[in-house]
Parts: structure tokens; C-alpha cells; sequence
């Protein structure tokens, strides 16, 4: 396995532990419910949004290690940026675990760059992508579950 293999490994069963803004978040403002019906993962996504910003976010939930890390990073990425950052990111992100990005975007991605490889698995890319869609969901407001069937 090759270093760069073993530390993507790392930061996700870090993160799959000890997930970074894990819980509720009673002033949230926008919130949504994410499923992913092909494992069972089930997350809610509590976010509080001032003047265009996304101030804090929370999630719970329970799933799968892949979608835990993914909820928690993506937490860490979004928070403090404005909505159409966020909203950039999810494109950035979906298109690098679905069909890749160049050098350049995946550098751009930080951290979240360690879901690449889940697009050589296409059932981990539901799971990588559950709180992304559930996090537009948010911001669109829409009141539907979201299901990344």
C-alpha cells in the first residue's frame, strides 16, 4: 500500500471515530435528512446560515465509515463559507468521486481529496456523497428526505 493510500486511510477511520461536529444544533436554521438506501446509512444535517454564510453545522446519525468520515470533513470544509462556496465544493467533490478531477481541483479539495478512490467502488460513492446531497438539500430547503438512489 502505498504512503499516500495509508494516510487517506488514516484521515477517514479518524474521522469515522472521532467525527469533528457530531450532535444537534438547537439555533439551526436549515436542516434536512439524508438515506442511503443500498447500506442503510442515515444522517441529518442541522445547519445555521447568517447573511449567506454557513456559521455552524451539526450532524447525526448512523452509518457506515465512509459516510461518517465524509459528514464529518465536510462539516470542517463548509463551515464559515459562504453558501455558493459550499455549493461549488459539492460540484468539486461529486465529480471527483464519481468520474475524477484534474490535479489542480483535487489539491484544491484538501482533505477531502482522501474520498478519490471511492469512485473505483461505485457503491462507496453513495455513501462518500450522502451528507453532500443532504447539505443541498439543506440549503434548498427542501423538506424531502433525500435518498442517493
Amino acid at each position: 500500500m502505498s504512503d499516500l493510500r495509508e494516510l487517506y486511510q488514516e484521515v477517514i477511520l479518524d474521522h469515522n471515530k472521532r467525527p469533528r461536529n457530531f450532535g444537534t444544533l438547537p439555533e439551526a436554521n436549515h436542516h434536512a435528512e439524508g438515506h442511503n438506501p443500498l447500506c442503510g446509512d442515515r444522517l441529518r444535517l442541522y445547519v445555521d446560515v447568517e447573511d449567506g454564510i454557513i456559521r455552524d453545522l451539526r450532524f447525526d446519525g448512523a452509518g457506515c465509515a465512509i459516510s461518517r468520515a465524509s459528514a464529518s470533513l465536510m462539516t470542517d470544509a463548509v463551515k464559515g463559507k459562504p453558501i455558493a462556496e459550499a455549493e461549488k465544493l459539492f460540484e468539486e467533490f461529486h465529480q471527483m468521486v464519481t468520474s475524477g478531477v484534474d490535479e489542480e481541483v483535487e489539491a484544491a479539495l484538501g482533505k477531502l481529496s482522501v474520498f478519490c478512490g471511492v469512485r473505483e467502488f461505485p457503491s462507496r460513492v453513495k455513501c462518500a456523497s450522502l451528507a453532500w446531497h443532504t447539505l443541498h438539500a439543506a440549503l434548498d430547503e427542501n423538506a424531502q428526505p433525500v435518498t442517493t438512489e
